[in-house]
């Protein structure tokens, strides 16, 4: 028996579900509009890290291929970006992207910060550093932490994220704390591990599916791991294919308080149907360095003439969002002049989102206002 769709997956103890393989688009209607008419319209999500550092080396890093030269986010300047995202509009920050944002010192303010101004937080890591202080401290203020755990046995978590086995016992606990924190609060905060597969790691699949339930999580999920348009990484997206059959095991792991989701439109299909890129000025991404791009496959230096819009270390946030070269590379993605197909990387973060815009340009199939009740983790479009 299945348990979850391929699309949504419902969480125990909520009424809404979260859509993990789609977009949110429908429930920012007043956007879209206003993008279609032209309008420079302020991003709904921004994903983002704090740094560019990390204490892991896992094999299946995108991060290190997007090199880019590195400036310190302080305390000083993201709180001014994130008074700036406040002001013009933005819903939704994921901490994210290219670097290990725990490890910055502004983690914690950051998280607290953010959610003071009204905007939905998130964040993503390895979840060595959260301590079971830390997590007492941000918890509260987060609308989804999800754990980056890309294996289920302590040795090959060890091989595959680049860290002594020991690490494996201690995000183990971290993990446990943080859930017994979130069921002691009753908090809404929901907290998952997700798997960025590559197909020779496929061992790790049924492993991974069944840690998630043992350690109590909401949720675990399973993705393609992204190549750059070099094929850097030498992933082969054709062995995905012959992984189908234990990724349904896998989801037959999951519980009414437990669900394992499978990225399946990714995993089954790495090919975009546009070409243009429409997708940035709703959801754009930030490196850990400062750069604004218009997404972490356009983070690299050989991009900085072509694609790079400016640093918020530099520049505040609000005039690198009013400025004409902003405006000018968002115009440039959607025009003629580029192609998603042949300039860019394996699907991206903007990949769903992408697919809905051009169909609505394309009057193929137009975005149809959301109903209630609402997704959750709402503005992460």
């Amino acid at each position: 028996m299945r348990h979850v769709s391929h699309a949504t997956v419902s969480v125990a103890d909520e009424h809404a579900s979260m859509i993990l393989d789609g977009n949110k688009l429908p429930w920012h209607m007043d956007r879209v509009d206003a993008w279609e008419r032209g309008e420079r319209i302020a991003p709904i999500t921004i994903d983002m890290a704090l740094t560019r550092v990390c204490n892991y080396q896992c094999s299946f890093c995108y991060s290190m291929l997007q090199e880019n030269t590195r400036s310190v986010i302080t305390k000083e300047i993201i709180t001014n970006f994130l008074d700036d995202s406040a002001r013009m509009g933005v819903r939704g920050i994921s901490l994210v992207s290219d670097g290990e944002s725990t490890l910055s010192t502004a983690f914690e303010h950051t998280i607290e910060h953010g959610a003071g101004l009204g905007i939905s937080m998130a964040v993503g890591s390895n979840a060595y550093s959260i301590t079971k202080a830390k997590a007492e401290r941000i918890l509260k203020h987060l609308t989804y932490l999800r754990v980056n755990f890309s294996a289920g046995d302590r040795n090959r978590y060890a091989d595959i994220m680049g860290v002594k086995p020991e690490a494996y016992d201690k995000v183990c606990q971290n993990i446990r704390d943080m859930m017994e924190i979130k069921r002691r609060d009753r908090l809404p905060v929901t907290i998952g591990i997700q798997m960025v597969l590559m197909p020779q790691n496929a061992d790790q699949i049924m492993p991974f599916a069944k840690l998630g339930k043992a350690l109590g999580v909401d949720y675990s999920i399973i993705k393609h791991c992204s190549d750059d348009e070099f094929g850097s990484l030498g992933i082969d997206y054709n062995a995905y294919e012959n992984l189908q059959e234990v990724l349904h095991e896998a989801e037959d792991e999951s519980t009414p308080d437990y669900q394992c989701v499978i990225k399946w439109t990714k995993i089954k299909d790495s090919k975009r149907s546009y070409q243009r890129c429409y997708g940035p000025p709703f959801m754009i991404q930030i490196s850990g360095s400062g750069l604004v791009a218009p997404c972490g496959m356009l983070f690299n230096e050989r991009y900085a003439k072509g694609f790079h819009i400016g640093n918020i270390c530099e520049t505040r946030w609000w005039d690198i969002w009013q400025s004409d070269r902003y405006w000018e590379v968002m115009a440039h993605l959607g025009s003629e002049n580029f192609d998603a197909q042949t300039m860019c990387g394996t699907l991206c973060l903007q990949h769903k989102v992408n697919e809905a815009l051009d169909h609505q340009v394309r009057g193929e199939q137009r975005i149809v206002p959301g109903s209630y009740p609402e997704p959750l983790h709402i503005n992460f479009v």
